[in-house]
């Protein structure tokens, strides 16, 4: 998005408010005015090389709700992200964003002396002197490092043959695992990839680096731009193939489909093609697979689940399709949240800075959580799930966990202490 496209579309503001009573951090602080008054408001007085940001703006989260709600379809959250990028930190914090924004790299760099870093990561000490050093909240969750890359295992885990139903010529999906994955959750990629084939589902595993999102959310538009495009390189033969893009991480897969155009202001044939073939994986069996679910006779889960739909996913614009599908598992009970956002918006929570506000943020599903008592939190998002477990003590799990327990498949997820 151009400044001047940001200013034509302020116009379309009229400032109603909207935005800001539905505004996750603006309800829990003073110190945020508002979406409507950092973002389109402001964005009147911004006109190309005159930039004029309010540094209040550094408080969004960039969770993406002003601009769900607009009624005018104004990009309020999209400017603000865009105005964000234009202020500045100091050098202390510009380290902790810098190692914030490149998951996949602190993972790769930490795996040699993986013991020892996430030792460290448990240490109330160390994560005290990060605290205060750096600017990372000691209170916030961080991932432990896998002792292998999921991408190490990939030609081993796509080489199976897949259980198709009789009669299936087959389907194909591009599997965009993302670097949490890749780097802490491998586990959760090999059972998106049992989840698939157990559906008939031929998977492929494209190359592929970050989505470049925790670059965007820290203020690092270009190296975020350069992740960008590579994605979009390595996709777009896939793309042009016909075969859909299919993600576990809800954050992933809106910025293949809505941030590098809306907010990184990229275009072209590649940037279309990729963005249309892109699917959250929930979006993708409610939409492609229903009828083949339908064909399976799912295993009775015994459980009771609370379930929130991530901001990144009400981005989407797709509804709750992970929802749709659990109300079909024979003896779930699943209870809704009731709050727009847990708080930790991607990285925002994690600056000390920010931390009491997200937390703050994040209340109300944290007292439906401890007021429902469920044997689990479900929600989509890797960075959500992290967050809401370590602030209500509820083991929290994406989705697709349950969907492979009604499928007969074994949860990989690893014991507690173990690897």
């Amino acid at each position: 998005m151009t400044a001047s496209l940001a200013f034509f579309d302020s116009d379309l503001c009229v400032k109603c408010n909207i935005c800001t009573a539905a505004c996750p951090v603006a309800a829990v602080t003073d110190r945020f005015p508002g979406p409507k008054a950092v973002g389109p408001q402001m964005a009147r007085f911004r006109m190309p090389n005159h930039p004029s940001v309010d540094p209040s703006v550094a408080w969004c989260s960039g969770c993406g709700v002003c601009s769900r709600v607009c009624p005018h379809g104004v990009p309020v959250a999209e400017m603000n992200i865009m105005a964000k990028a234009e202020t500045h930190v100091g050098p202390i914090q510009s380290l902790r964003d810098w190692g914030l924004s490149r998951p996949a790299e602190v993972a790769r760099w930490s795996r040699p002396v993986r013991p020892l870093a996430n030792a460290a990561l448990r240490s109330g000490l160390l994560r005290a002197a990060a605290d205060r050093l750096l600017g990372l909240a000691s209170g916030a969750p961080l991932p432990e490092v896998a002792p292998e890359a999921f991408h190490r295992r990939r030609a081993d885990l796509v080489r199976r043959v897949p259980e198709r139903p009789s009669g299936d010529r087959g389907t194909r999906v591009a599997f965009f695992h993302g670097c949490s994955t890749d780097g802490y959750e491998p586990w959760l990629g090999e059972m998106t990839i049992r989840v698939l084939q157990r559906l008939g589902i031929d998977v492929e595993i494209p190359p592929q680096r970050c989505c470049g999102l925790p670059l965007q959310s820290n203020r690092d538009f270009e190296a975020a731009r350069r992740y960008a495009r590579a994605n979009l390189a390595n996709l777009h033969p896939w793309a042009e193939r016909g075969i859909p893009i299919v993600g576990t991480s809800t954050s992933c897969t809106l910025a293949l489909k809505h941030e590098y155009r809306a907010v990184l202001g990229l275009s072209g044939p590649e940037v279309e093609a990729v963005s249309e073939s892109t699917f959250d994986f929930f979006e993708f069996l409610d939409q492609v697979l229903q009828d083949r679910l339908a064909d399976f006779d799912p295993v009775p889960v015994q459980r009771r689940v609370l379930y929130h739909p991530p901001c990144q996913l009400r981005s989407h614009r797709v509804g709750t399709p992970a929802l749709r599908i659990l109300r079909q598992i024979p003896g779930l009970e699943v209870i809704v949240s009731r709050a727009e956002c847990c708080g930790v918006a991607g990285t925002y929570g994690l600056k000390s800075e920010r931390y009491d506000v997200a937390v703050k943020a994040g209340g109300d599903l944290f007292a439906q959580a401890r007021q429902a008592a469920p044997d689990f939190l479900l929600t989509d998002s890797e960075t959500c799930r992290w967050w809401i477990e370590r602030h209500t003590r509820v083991p929290a799990r994406h989705p697709l966990e349950i969907l492979a327990e009604s499928l007969g498949l074994e949860n990989l997820r690893p014991t507690a202490g173990g690897d």
